[in-house]
């Protein structure tokens, strides 16, 4: 069914000139078929007149077959005082080889007399040639105006005759540019409805976010006649970024309850914005709408116990749909709500009347009080709960370890030098000990090495179990109870205190488990008896 809005995606253009993106050709490739697969009307590739990088982008692109989208090169009009077919730039859009070339041109009158420093007829005359020019090749033109709606502003008719010389030029889309992501909603409605009511061909929509309304100003193009919709995943761009698609499309399909993607796409969505987080190596942000993964999380005790009842409640659509889930956390300011969901959610039988349900808040709100995070580390806090749900013995228990570093050589910056981390671990399982000793990169390195070793004989499954992620955190100190541990009860007192928040995996699901003390090893020590712990009691519930 033919889509009421088209979506076109700039990630690989506008997007990748934001701060810390730096995409490879082979980056773009991958990013341009899954664009594809997941089902936009247009990718833009790049400037081919700009960089070599992107001109080899569109010489492999050429030998590749999208399903859905039509690729797209990206340039500008001719320059002032060439004949187009002499214009170099231009002749790079053509040789691109791709179906659509998308064109931006001057808009304001400030920008023409002051940037372009020609006359406004030289101007007019560029859009109209380098339009014109393009269709003569059998191209699909795009025709972004700059700084649409801060022209308009300036002076309307001015900026109304541009938009007129590329569409009497042949352009088959007038997309019209917030560029200084600047303008109000209400000004991006007023002005959208007059170039549909003036022009003829089709009008789209190009914002940026730097006031914050970026995805708000596109969707009041469309309530205005806008018809096309340009953005990046996950709001990558120029300075704070361009209209966010990620958001974009969800809301455009289920709040304006227009076609724009199937439905199929749309439940994808939230792996297609960490697909595009990873390949630009960027921490996927828990908070993104929609897809970030606090997107549906809930904490209040209040909500909780409201979603528990029913999920519609403190939810506006059903998390599925655009491929995220519901999330319960569980903190201080936990409810039973919370604990019951958290532990359903977490594979245990458990619920309002369970006995054991009061010690199981009153334990997790005490560690929260002393530090403890369990947001990021479900390892641990499944570990607390089946241990008050069953009390039985750990499968192992640390009695004492040792670290020691040392470092021959100087110790100063640039001066060569070996250091040498060594940990020692012994533990008891049943009636056995076992006592190892490792060296490792780093101290944490080290104790990791000398646990595994001292374990490997009683559970040779941990073998798979892999220590991914690592993270450190100092708290503010304060005095609090002492805290027992698995390994042994310490006083947390005045002391800052430091949290460490270790991720694993054994190839299959991760998972986070935490430890807290004065003590970073000690610290480190708690996350990791954790980690391999949990990682026991995942595969004896797979065997249960």
């Amino acid at each position: 069914m033919k889509p009421e809005i088209e979506i076109y995606d700039t990630t690989l253009r506008d997007g990748s000139q934001g701060e810390g993106i730096n995409f490879s050709v082979a980056d773009k490739i991958r990013i341009a078929e899954r664009l594809d697969a997941f089902g936009v009307h247009f990718i833009e590739g790049g400037w081919p007149g700009s960089n070599p990088k992107d001109i080899e982008f569109f010489q492999q692109a050429r030998k590749k077959k999208f399903k859905n989208a039509k690729l797209a090169a990206f340039g500008s009009t001719r320059r002032k005082d060439v004949p187009v077919e002499h214009d170099e730039q231009v002749k790079l859009l053509i040789d691109a080889g791709t179906p659509v070339v998308t064109i931006y041109g001057k808009t304001s009158m400030l920008h023409v007399k002051e940037i372009l420093r020609c006359t406004p007829e030289e101007n007019l005359a560029m859009i109209g040639d380098t339009v014109r020019y393009l269709k003569d090749h059998g191209k699909f033109v795009v025709y972004d105006c700059e700084h649409a709606f801060d022209g308009y502003k300036l002076n309307a008719e001015y900026s109304l005759a541009t938009w007129q010389a590329a569409e009497k030029a042949g352009a088959d889309i007038i997309v019209l540019c917030d560029t200084n992501g600047g303008s109000l909603p209400n000004e991006v409605a007023a002005i959208t409805r007059v170039a549909v009511g003036q022009l003829n061909c089709r009008v789209g929509i190009h914002t940026h976010d730097d006031i914050g309304l970026g995805v708000a100003n596109a969707l009041v193009a469309i309530e205005a006649g806008a018809t096309h919709v340009q953005g990046t995943v996950n709001g990558y761009g120029e300075r704070t970024g361009n209209c966010n698609i990620t958001s974009t499309i969800p809301n455009i399909a289920y709040k304006m309850k227009k076609r724009c993607l199937p439905e199929s796409s749309l439940r994808k969505l939230k792996e297609l914005s960490q697909f595009v987080d990873e390949i630009a190596n960027i921490r996927h942000s828990p908070r993104q709408p929609w897809v970030g993964s606090a997107a549906f999380s809930h904490k209040g005790g209040t909500h909780v116990n409201a979603v528990q009842k029913l999920v519609s409640s403190y939810e506006h659509i059903d998390p599925e749909l655009v491929g995220n889930a519901r999330r319960i956390l569980v903190s201080d300011l936990s409810g039973r709500s919370n604990i019951v969901m958290k532990a359903q959610e977490l594979g245990f039988k458990i619920a309002n009347d369970t006995p054991e349900l009061k010690g199981i808040l009153t334990r997790i709100k005490e560690l929260e009080h002393a530090g403890y995070e369990f947001e990021a580390a479900e390892g641990s806090l499944a570990l607390l709960i089946h241990r008050k749900l069953r009390n039985e013995t750990p499968p192992f228990v640390v009695e004492s370890y040792h670290v020691s570093m040392r470092h021959d050589g100087a110790v100063q910056k640039g001066a060569a030098g070996k250091s040498t981390c060594e940990a020692t671990v012994k533990l008891r399982v049943g009636n056995e000990v076992a006592h190892r000793v490792a060296e490792g990169d780093g101290p944490v390195n080290a104790l990791d090495s000398a646990l595994r070793l001292a374990l490997a004989k009683f559970f040779p499954q941990l073998k798979k179990v892999q220590l991914t992620d690592y993270k450190v955190r100092i708290l503010d100190g304060e005095k609090v109870e002492p805290i027992s541990t698995q390994s042994e009860t310490s006083e947390i007192g005045t002391a800052s205190k430091t949290r460490v928040l270790i991720e694993s995996t054994d190839g299959k699901d991760a998972w986070g488990t935490v430890g807290v003390s004065t003590n970073i090893i000690e610290a480190s020590l708690q996350a990791l008896v954790d980690s391999l712990e949990y990682g026991l009691l995942k595969k004896a519930k797979k065997k249960g």
